[in-house]
């Protein structure tokens, strides 16, 4: 039996589809779409069909930006220098918030899993090692502590030891299995300032 008509059912479905998103979240958030006010839900629809065309990859560190540069690669005062490789663009935002590290990124956009089939050439790393043909002087891997992101640490280390930049890790503080994007800035912050070589 349907609870719901066409229309309201086919919105809880594809909210539903959304990750972290449950039949019963999705439900709350049709009924409470559905009593906002239009031109709110106008602005919320616009929004997303803007971010979906317009947001790319920056050219850089391929963070996500709607400009060529993201806002971290365009600011003068980062230090060029130092690079933090990160799995994904949340894991960039939770050290951001932390307000302490003055490099820059390199976004990955996954790690290596050979379970899953996803090898060294389906992430960023050949654009990495195009990056530091440049001035750098240090790349800290800030992968998760997970198997997949131990396993994409050691990769990027056996790349990058024989060009003689330095590699370092950040420090454990950070637990095993944890995903950066929900650990408190505290946390981050130490496993940044206890980094280790590689």
């Amino acid at each position: 039996m349907d609870y719901y008509s066409g229309e309201i059912a086919r919105l809880i479905e594809e909210l539903s589809s959304l990750p972290g998103i449950g039949a019963k979240s999705a439900q709350r958030l049709a009924f409470h779409i559905l009593s906002m006010p239009k031109e709110h839900v106008e602005a919320l629809s616009s929004a997303i069909l803007s971010a979906k065309n317009n947001v790319r990859y920056c050219s850089c560190c391929f963070n996500l930006t709607d400009q060529e540069l993201c806002p971290v690669c365009a600011d003068s005062a980062r230090d060029k220098k130092t690079i933090m490789v990160v799995e994904n663009t949340r894991d960039l935002v939770a050290y951001e918030k932390t307000g302490k590290y003055e490099g820059v990124y390199h976004v990955l956009h996954g790690a290596i899993s050979p379970m899953l089939g996803i090898g060294p050439g389906d992430i960023r790393l050949k654009e990495l090692m195009s990056r530091l043909a440049g001035d750098v002087d240090e790349v800290i891997v800030a992968t998760n502590s997970s198997l997949e992101g131990e396993t994409t640490a050691m990769y990027i280390s056996k790349l990058i030891k024989p060009t003689g930049i330095r590699v370092t890790r950040i420090a454990s503080g950070v637990p095993v299995g944890g995903d950066l994007e929900y650990i408190d800035e505290v946390t981050l912050l130490r496993a940044l300032q206890g980094r280790t070589e590689l």
